[in-house]
């Protein structure tokens, strides 16, 4: 027979244990909740040569519907040093862990603006150049056979490049060069979208100068930042052996896909999904 006494203490350590079990599901539960409602990183996508922000169109409007903030800076495209403290400058109005893209020579870019930014949390190469110190964008493309953007190396400009002389009011020359309107539809697509399609991106293209694909990187970001790579195996502007060449060493976190060199434009499902695994090691 259970007396009084017993009967409280039995009641007592019920209770207790109640209230434990409850405690610790409550605080499981407010734990849970913080993790899925902590803010996402700030997606900064970064375009490259004979490109503009528009690119990532279409992988912004997913990023955006997912609740990620997302901006897209665009790239002067005069020479890797301006370019590159342009972006270092606009990151640092970005407050809170920031994932950051780049395509093509926005990969260059990237990679030197992001050295110094404790912000950066993770760097995404999009069919993109990830030089070491020293080297050159336009080095970096003829390292490895494959390219369809020169079939003359001796040439003093690619083949599929045409050069615009300018004048400035200063009276400063310079030379722009741009994609040839037959030529950007294999360089950039693959020949996979439309030659209307194609037609239209090239007539919008940004002009590069000469220095941006010429100038020399300096201290690699890609040393000190987690990174994440796309081999694009059907690129016809940097050759895929180039592309994987730099993802493994950089040591970079690495998908390849039958994509082309404008992988985000034709594939942007896969390009998102990259960046989202690379966001998620952001929270």
């Amino acid at each position: 027979m259970i007396n009084r006494r017993t009967f409280r203490v039995a009641i007592a350590c019920a209770t207790g244990v109640a209230l434990a079990t409850g405690v610790t599901t409550l605080a499981s539960a407010a734990s849970t909740h913080q993790t899925a409602s902590a803010p996402k990183p700030t997606v900064v996508l970064v375009h490259g040569a004979w490109s503009d922000a528009a690119s990532w169109g279409a992988v912004i409007k997913r990023l955006q519907t997912k609740g990620y903030p997302v901006a897209a800076p665009p790239t002067a495209l005069r020479s890797l040093s301006d370019d590159s403290a342009y972006l270092a400058s606009y990151l640092k109005t970005i407050h809170g862990p920031i994932v950051l893209v780049g395509h093509s020579y926005g990969g260059s870019v990237i990679t030197n603006a992001a050295t110094d930014n404790t912000n950066v949390k993770a760097l995404v190469y999009i069919s993109a150049f990830a030089p070491d110190e020293g080297e050159t964008a336009s080095k970096l493309t003829a390292k490895f056979p494959g390219t369809h953007i020169t079939t003359d190396p001796n040439a003093q400009v690619p083949t599929a490049l045409t050069p615009v002389p300018f004048t400035l009011a200063n009276g400063t020359a310079g030379v722009d060069l741009y994609t040839k309107a037959d030529k950007y539809r294999d360089l950039f697509l693959s020949n996979r979208l439309s030659s209307k399609a194609a037609a239209e991106l090239a007539a919008t293209q940004r002009p590069a100068a000469p220095a941006a694909l010429d100038g020399e990187s300096g201290k690699p970001a890609w040393k000190i930042i987690p990174s994440w790579y796309l081999v694009s195996n059907d690129d016809h502007l940097i050759p895929p052996a180039t592309e994987s060449f730099m993802a493994a060493r950089a040591h970079a976190h690495t998908v390849k896909a039958d994509t082309p060199h404008a992988a985000q434009v034709t594939n942007p499902e896969i390009v998102t999904n990259l960046i989202e695994q690379a966001a998620a090691t952001t929270r």
